[in-house]
């Protein structure tokens, strides 16, 4: 079982975050098609003890369960595991579900045949102690799969976009993209894993017609983005130099009717 222990108040911190404004239809209306990406590619079958770290509200999870596994799912915050138990049950899949640091996980070491997350642990604050974590639950011979937003990328331009207008994180709290970088996956993992397959992909997102919508949407839905803007809610002139750069940074994404965000998928096994 983990002995590791955890920042509490960063913790909480992190846990209010993703409880504000409406992740679930971000989730549900843009991010859902890379959950069966990561079952699929992680060869998550029938019989299988599967767990969903930082689940959110199950875009894994769920595929994962109707693929016959046996799945736990995780997350830290208790409004978004709320959500994700309902889902589950209105898709008629059963879901073990819990409120859990991925950084401090309350399984038994190799407890489970395949361990997947969505960018879920990219979120972690400390990402070393996440990876010993993702290690340590997963059997001998086990499968890790991973799927996280790359630093080039759009989610990851988003994050460098609204860097300068946050306070600077405490120290040994790394940037969340570099989950997305290949060197930096296998660097986390170290030699306690085989091969590495990753491979950069890009989920096309088709519901924002200019960066502005996109910049409004996420405002007043995306929890890192509203966190942001609150930092800096008392300057006008700030709010509305990071309203410019973020839909610039839309519509420099934007090819058509399409917006490109580019994944890391990375599926590997634990030696």
């Amino acid at each position: 079982m983990n002995l590791m222990t955890t920042d509490s108040e960063l913790e909480a911190k992190h846990r209010a975050l993703w409880a504000l404004g409406d992740y679930a239809a971000i989730a549900a209306n843009i991010v859902r098609p890379l959950g069966p990406v990561l079952v699929g590619a992680s060869g998550v079958g029938p019989g299988d003890r599967v767990l969903d770290v930082a689940a959110g509200t199950g875009n894994v999870a769920i595929p994962a369960a109707a693929a016959g596994a046996r799945v736990t799912a995780s997350d830290l915050c208790p409004e978004l595991v709320e959500q994700g138990r309902r889902l589950g049950a209105d898709a008629g899949v059963t879901i073990d579900w819990a409120e859990a640091n991925a950084e401090a996980l309350p399984y038994d070491d190799g407890s489970f045949d395949t361990v997947l997350s969505c960018i879920g642990v990219m979120f972690a604050p400390h990402h070393q102690q996440a990876a010993e974590e993702l290690l340590r639950v997963t059997r001998p011979g086990g499968r890790i799969g991973l799927i996280a937003w790359t630093p080039e990328g759009f989610i990851g331009q988003l994050f460098a976009t609204m860097k300068p207008y946050v306070p600077a994180p405490p120290p040994g709290v790394s940037p969340p993209p570099l989950w997305g970088d290949e060197e930096y996956v296998r660097t986390l993992l170290g030699d306690r894993v085989g091969e590495l397959t990753c491979e950069r992909r890009e989920l096309d997102v088709t519901v924002y017609p200019d960066g502005a919508a996109f910049r409004d949407h996420f405002k007043a839905n995306y929890g890192p983005t509203i966190s942001a803007y609150r930092a800096i809610a008392a300057d006008a002139e700030r709010v509305a130099a990071l309203d410019a750069e973020i839909a610039a940074l839309g519509d420099r994404f934007l090819t058509g009717a399409t917006m490109p965000w580019e994944y890391l998928l990375t599926v590997t096994n634990r030696h």
